[in-house]
């Protein structure tokens, strides 16, 4: 499969809105945009995303819209987000997404966030060289209460894909 980056398109936004509202998707991810699960919404928070300074990546996988890759935030404090259409959990495609980002956006350090119970998102963070730092509480919208979460910290590999975590 081939998978590949690209800049987000209008087109894109229903497609992500889809993958997004997956009752299943939003449960794993547990946090994510608060208030958006309508259309409405949810566009009106892209446009916001993509008139700021954020680095936004549609992922493509063999040419469809397989999900989302951003990093925002200020210089020092740059986080890392993606989304993978459910269809395409285990199959590579986040990590590969992740790599690519990553390459394209050098700054160290990164951070990431995952919910602790998210064990698919700790193996795609840690492939691609996250190593955890610290363990949280934080209020997951899509569970309705606080959870443990894991806190996650790139700081070296300019290309994104430091030898240890080649996989």
């Amino acid at each position: 499969m081939e998978i590949a980056l690209r800049a987000v398109r209008d087109s894109d936004v229903p497609v992500f809105h889809r993958q997004m509202t997956d009752p299943e998707a939003v449960r794993m991810a547990a946090f994510g945009p608060e208030d958006c699960t309508g259309p409405e919404a949810f566009a009106a928070y892209w446009r916001r995303l993509r008139a700021g300074r954020a680095v936004l990546r549609t992922v493509l996988a063999d040419g469809a819209v397989a999900g989302s890759a951003v990093v925002y935030g200020e210089s020092g404090e740059r986080e890392v987000s993606y989304w993978i259409d459910r269809a395409y959990w285990g199959r590579g495609v986040a990590t590969a997404a992740l790599r690519a980002l990553l390459a394209e956006v050098p700054e160290r350090p990164v951070y990431a966030r995952a919910a602790a119970d998210n064990t698919g998102s700790l193996r795609v963070l840690a492939k691609c060289g996250f190593r955890e730092t610290a363990r949280a509480r934080g209020f997951a919208n899509a569970r309705g209460r606080e959870i443990d979460e894991v806190v996650l910290v790139l700081e070296g590999g300019a290309d994104g894909c430091p030898e240890a975590a080649a996989s």
